[in-house]
């Protein structure tokens, strides 16, 4: 069995600040266009969080087997993971009606208030690529084209059977851990949604149970990927990933509006808005738009690059 060295996370203080995280993670996991990955990031723990999740691997299950529990408990940096978990628990399942509430009276302020987290999460991202070899610049520009093409991108529907909460499950954890891209999103396009936010508030335990596997399976395989590309090729995955938040503001950009012609969403002035929609609350959207702003500013300015 190989020795992980890397694994052993220093000793910090997990209540509050770890489960703080956790807390934020949660919120920003339920809002369509906003990733958990980017509170991770920028609260400091992203790294230790996948270096945590990659720890699930043959070397545990030798552990396990020898009964050396504690050393288990040390390899997968248990303690962390179990506050940051319940930090998001906490935050999905006391957040979900509110957040699910605000989408349908306030969208306008709910889409300004992310829009302004999620634009200073990209500078964030941008201070830590370091030198910007052509490999960084193309993943970066890669990242923007993707990121807003799934913005534009028209919702597919799949048919709401219990195997599409696994499929759904697999595919919004991958986007999860990414700073940029909104495992709540990936659900909207596939029109699993409305469903897994009611299937939390109403607490079904057959769908809940499906999801969380195939967020399991995908969270164990997609987290090997990216843990090697940050390790082998870190200025050009964090140019990509900056890439994929620099995009993603065409997700949460606040006018928008649905063409009868079109599956998809389009961004709007917002004078446009006004003029096409309604009433734009261009004031009210501004002044949350830099709130939004301001707290990611905040939490950098306190955990930013401390891995802890």
């Amino acid at each position: 069995m190989a020795d992980h060295p890397d694994r052993e996370a220093p000793a910090v203080s997990l209540f509050p600040g770890v489960l703080l995280r956790g807390v934020l993670m949660g919120a920003a996991d339920i809002v369509p266009g906003v990733s958990g990955g980017t509170m991770a990031f920028i609260t400091g723990i992203y790294q230790r969080l996948i270096n945590a999740i990659t720890a699930f691997d043959l070397g545990l299950i030798e552990l396990l087997v020898a009964r050396r529990w504690a050393d288990a408990l040390q390899r997968t940096d248990a303690a962390f993971l179990a506050t940051l978990v319940l930090g998001i628990a906490i935050s999905v399942f006391s957040l979900a009606s509110l957040i699910s509430s605000l989408l349908e009276t306030q969208p306008l302020l709910l889409w300004s208030f992310f829009f302004g987290l999620i634009a200073a999460s990209a500078l964030v991202l941008l201070r830590h690529v370091g030198r910007w070899s052509p490999g960084a610049f193309g993943g970066f520009v890669g990242g923007v084209v993707i990121a807003a093409g799934i913005g534009l991108s028209p919702v597919f529907a799949l048919p709401g059977a219990p195997w599409s909460f696994f499929v759904a499950g697999f595919f919004a954890i991958c986007a999860m851990i990414l700073p940029g891209i909104s495992g709540s999103f990936i659900l909207v396009l596939m029109g699993m949604y409305p469903l897994v936010l009611e299937a939390i508030e109403s607490l079904e335990l057959l769908s809940l149970t499906l999801f969380a596997a195939g967020a399991g399976s995908g969270l164990l395989s997609f987290s090997r990927i990216l843990s090697y590309l940050l390790r082998a090729h870190h200025g050009p995955t964090l140019a990509t990933l900056t890439g994929f938040l620099g995009g993603s503001l065409l997700v949460v950009w606040p006018w928008k509006t649905a063409p009868s012609d079109s599956g998809g969403t389009l961004p709007l002035l917002p004078w446009q808005y006004g003029v096409q929609v309604g009433d734009s609350q261009i004031v009210f959207c501004l002044a949350l738009m830099l709130l939004g702003f301001l707290a990611v500013w905040l939490l950098e300015n306190r955990w930013g690059g401390l891995e802890q």
